[in-house]
């Protein structure tokens, strides 16, 4: 083989090599520093809460046979969704008609902080009765109501606690 070959050989290995160490220090840098996670604090003030409100009222209308009317309201219905435990204890949310959607993707309703949550963990609609209705969205760790996965769309009764991973969320009057 000819010295000219053999250096061309050299440089060829060397810079294969040297693309490896850069492309392997990428992956790291990416998997340290690649997502910007918001923080949330455990305590809300009213100012922090009014623009998660504003975000709940930017999100689409559910489809007109799903919107409640306000005069069918049924007496003893829940108008708010409160959460109970977890990261945003005392969060509240008002129940009017919408969906809302609950996971650690940024438009969610409801943003949860919790490893054991989904992108878009679960969603909560009402039905035409009025009635509201929680549904998993195909989440890896599950939602449970009460202390029963879900595995269809389930009614949800006034008080009854919905997990997601350590966060409970209940409808209340």
């Amino acid at each position: 083989m000819s010295e000219l070959t053999l250096t061309v050989m050299r440089l060829g290995f060397l810079a294969v090599l040297w693309l490896f160490v850069i492309v392997a220090v990428q992956v790291i840098r990416s998997d340290l520093f690649g997502t910007r996670v918001t923080q949330r604090g455990s305590r809300r003030t009213a100012a922090d809460a009014r623009p998660q409100q504003g975000r709940q009222q930017q999100q689409q209308a559910a489809p007109p046979q799903q919107r409640q009317q306000p005069g069918r309201q049924r007496r003893g219905a829940p108008t708010k969704l409160v959460v109970s435990e977890g990261t945003l204890t005392g969060t509240t949310v008002a129940l009017q008609g919408q969906t809302i959607t609950l996971g650690r993707a940024h438009d969610s309703t409801i943003v949860l902080d919790d490893d054991y949550a989904s992108s878009r963990h679960a969603r909560i609609y009402p039905d035409r009765d009025g009635q509201w209705i929680v549904e998993d969205l195909g989440s890896t760790n599950g939602t449970y109501l009460e202390r029963t996965r879900l595995t269809t769309p389930t009614p949800v009764p006034l008080g009854a606690p919905i997990r997601i991973g350590k966060t409970v969320i209940e409808l209340r009057k």
